[in-house]
């Protein structure tokens, strides 16, 4: 069983919540000390909105800055209005609020977006200026609109990054699994000149045998055609087709794996269902492939599992292959921003029609789990 990571979603907003509402407090304490006790409430409640607006800013980004921004715009504009006896500014809170969708903005959106979110905030911040010349309110705003911006590049250079990294790791998948490709077609038509080689024989022979050749050549033209039409878009993305590499052993290499992995790691039990049958030779790959990556992030990040367990199960509808460690919950573990090994299974697994999922258990230890569908008329 896997763990869902929606926590690691939901524990960060809480903590910014948090630190909004203790902004918008200790603002509110500090106006209501200085302006009078009913001075407070409209910058609170402009704060809120626009630290409410940061809070869900992943769902529009570029609306949720907009609105932002003239939520802030109104604070600095309205109290100039006469008869209105406000304080005119941004406010701390609400500077923090700007800086988290400014940050956003320009993390994610397309350039021209980006820029024009950051300008509008520095438009905000040169009308405070204007408004409340040498105002410590506007210095602080200022220096939150340049911590934003700065921190919202930083995470675009390192998000194109990782995205290119992972983009190599999938390229990099897929031409293997066109060697694979390669390989296996050309298996099946060296073995059908062969069986067309000998019916040729065959009908000089014992014309009567011959439906029989005929009728072994065209299933493994079919099963040839099956394979292609699984893997042979991958095809598409690469130039590299010497076929050299050899395909990866299947699952009756997985017990020659575990030996090689016990001499270096822990213990490893390893579970097949074997009942004879024979699984489509990119299902075999894949399987060996997954467990093969499994086991590495074991040696690279669980270095303080003791044992490992490797359960490959099969069933009508396709094989399943599970593999669970029982290293301490604090042992570091790649996540969505690392691991780009499990990139690139899960890009084979899914290019097959299957799923991979990998995450700490709830009693402790490591998952990688693989489902991987065999087409029907496929042996299994």
């Amino acid at each position: 069983m896997i763990v869902p990571d929606r926590w690691a979603r939901v524990v960060p907003a809480v903590g910014l919540g948090v630190v909004f509402l203790t902004a918008i407090a200790v603002q509110a304490l500090a106006l209501a000390q200085t302006w009078g006790s009913s001075s407070w409430a409209p910058g609170a409640v402009a704060s809120a909105a626009v630290c409410g607006l940061a809070l869900i800013r992943g769902r529009a980004r570029t609306w949720t800055a907009v609105a932002g921004l003239a939520v802030a715009a109104a604070a600095v504009l309205v109290p100039l209005a006469p008869g209105v006896r406000l304080p005119a500014g941004l406010g701390p809170s609400m500077a923090l609020g700007l800086a988290v969708l400014i940050a956003s903005a320009v993390r994610a959106l397309p350039p021209v977006r980006a820029g024009a979110v950051a300008g509008g905030g520095m438009l905000v911040i040169a009308a405070q200026s204007a408004v409340r010349p040498g105002s410590a309110v506007a210095a602080i705003a200022a220096a939150a609109w340049l911590a934003a911006v700065a921190s919202g590049l930083s995470l675009r250079l390192l998000d194109g990054r990782a995205k290119a990294a992972a983009e190599r790791v999938r390229r990099a998948e897929r031409l293997e699994l066109a060697r694979e490709l390669h390989d296996i077609v050309a298996h099946h038509i060296t073995g059908m000149l062969i069986q067309s080689q000998a019916a040729r024989i065959v009908a000089r022979r014992d014309p009567g045998s011959v439906p029989d050749s005929l009728a072994e050549i065209e299933a493994a033209g079919t099963e040839a055609m099956a394979a292609m039409r699984r893997v042979v878009g991958l095809l598409r993305d690469g130039d590299d087709t010497d076929g050299t590499a050899p395909a990866p052993p299947g699952p009756e290499g997985l017990g020659a794996l575990v030996e090689r992995f016990g001499r270096r790691g822990p213990s490893v039990r390893l579970n097949v269902s074997d009942d004879g049958a024979q699984w489509p030779p990119e299902v075999a790959g894949t399987v060996y492939r997954v467990v093969q990556e499994a086991l590495t992030n074991v040696l690279r990040h669980a270095r303080h599992a003791r044992s490992v367990e490797i359960t490959v199960g099969r069933d009508p509808d396709g094989v399943t292959v599970e593999i669970a460690d029982d290293a301490p919950p604090n042992a570091a573990r790649p996540q969505h921003r690392g691991g780009y090994g499990l990139i690139g299974m899960r890009e084979r697994v899914q290019t097959l029609g299957g799923s991979l999922r990998a995450g700490p258990r709830p009693d402790g230890g490591w998952s990688v789990r693989a489902t991987l569908p065999v087409p029907a008329g496929e042996p299994l």
